[in-house]
């Protein structure tokens, strides 16, 4: 059936699409800059208190941020949001970043995939990928990968974090170091501005060491609200990576390191190249 053309349906498209950008803009302001009070982000955005309260109410309720007197705060520093807000946070950011690694990730090739939402949307991208041999503790990847019979998916035991989805527990660690795969894809919760990688506990940190050290390549995927983002637990460096995927440009003094350490950095509203296409170093 086709539905009439009415400008004012593109209206409301463009509304809602304005609104969702402005609630991601204000989680970045926030945890970019701290408290952020009403009215001044009420000015920041050009519109009205009222719909800036509607905005950090909705906000709130999912756990992306915290009501304080008169504005809103980041959740405290030493928790991680819930699985379910990471999903749709900066989603088009992590598709199109998902985008790009399935396409450096040839037919026939075995993964190691960690935790997170970014390697779950690059799980989501690769669904249709041929012959894949795929190790993981994230149980959104297996789920994501599992509609293709063509898969082979092997899942790390062990206790699961139920909110999460994944498989951190001590009867995990040495999962990982029972393979050895061609490409390793892996988040952190933020990169320090160094460079050193942070997570939130010593088992994400143990996990993700593991994959790191059993793969010939390293796909270290993440969006830009990962730097500078603080979390509790260092572990390893951006540098460790064979390739970073992100969505923008990032610190001149961490790009310097990348090159110096000879690691790709692939800023993912690039064009895309032909498969067996490669930049030099």
């Amino acid at each position: 059936m086709n539905i009439p053309y009415s400008p004012y349906s593109e209206t409301l498209q463009l509304a809602a699409r304005s609104a969702i950008e402005r609630a991601e803009a204000i989680v970045e302001l926030v945890r970019t800059a701290g408290f952020q009070s009403i009215e001044n982000l009420s000015a920041q955005f050009g519109v009205t208190p009222q719909t800036i309260r509607r905005d950090v109410n909705s906000l709130c309720d999912r756990g992306l941020l915290r009501r304080r007197h008169g504005g809103v705060d980041v959740p405290n520093n030493g928790e991680n949001l819930a699985y379910t807000m990471r999903q749709v946070l900066h989603i088009d950011a992590k598709r199109s970043i998902a985008r790009r690694v399935a396409h450096e990730v040839p037919e026939n090739a075995s993964l190691f995939f960690g935790i997170g939402t970014t390697p779950e949307q690059c799980a989501l991208a690769l669904a249709e990928h041929s012959q894949l041999r795929v190790m993981t503790n994230n149980i959104n990847v297996a789920v994501a990968l599992s509609s293709n019979p063509h898969c082979e998916i092997t899942l790390a035991g062990g206790r699961i974090r139920n909110l999460d989805q994944d498989v951190v527990g001590s009867e995990a660690h040495s999962f990982f170091g029972r393979f050895s795969a061609d490409i390793g894809i892996y988040g952190v919760a933020g990169v320090a501005e160094d460079g050193t990688l942070l997570d939130f506990s010593s088992d994400e940190v143990h996990m993700r060491t593991e994959l790191t050290n059993h793969c010939r390549q390293r796909f270290l995927v993440l969006d830009h609200s990962k730097f500078g983002r603080s979390a509790t637990v260092r572990g390893g460096h951006i540098t460790d990576a064979s390739v970073v995927f992100t969505n923008k440009p990032i610190a001149q003094e961490l790009e310097n390191q990348l090159h110096e350490a000879g690691v790709r950095l692939i800023i993912c509203s690039d064009p895309l190249l032909p498969r067996n296409f490669r930049r030099s170093g």
